[in-house]
């Protein structure tokens, strides 16, 4: 069963950037009740569709480089990259449903 991938700022560019699948990026920080809110959603999409799409999550506490080089002004924040490039970008806390159509195209 595929899992949620820990990156950080010196493995997101051969994780998130090299990747030959989409990934999703979640931007989480340990003080925020919407990360920790979604992070079993984002664990239960890596299980369900792991297979197609790289599920990603970076703590931006440890890792401050990568989120402010790539304009993440909030907590969550999910991105999702394709060929190394910004294709999506969500705020805040969503529903499986919501991301499941903003991942639909992918899986």
């Amino acid at each position: 069963m595929p899992e949620v991938v820990e990156v950080s700022d010196t493995t997101f560019e051969e994780v998130v950037l090299r990747s030959e699948r989409p990934v999703l990026v979640d931007y989480w920080a340990d003080w925020c009740a919407p990360c920790r809110q979604i992070a079993p959603v984002i664990a239960e999409l890596a299980a369900e569709h792991g297979d197609k799409v790289t599920f990603a999550t970076l703590d931006t506490s440890a890792n401050p480089l990568t989120p402010a080089e790539r304009q993440v002004l909030g907590l969550p924040t999910l991105q999702v990259y394709v060929g190394g490039e910004l294709v999506k970008q969500l705020q805040g806390a969503k529903t499986k449903a919501q991301l499941l159509r903003t991942l639909q195209e992918y899986l």
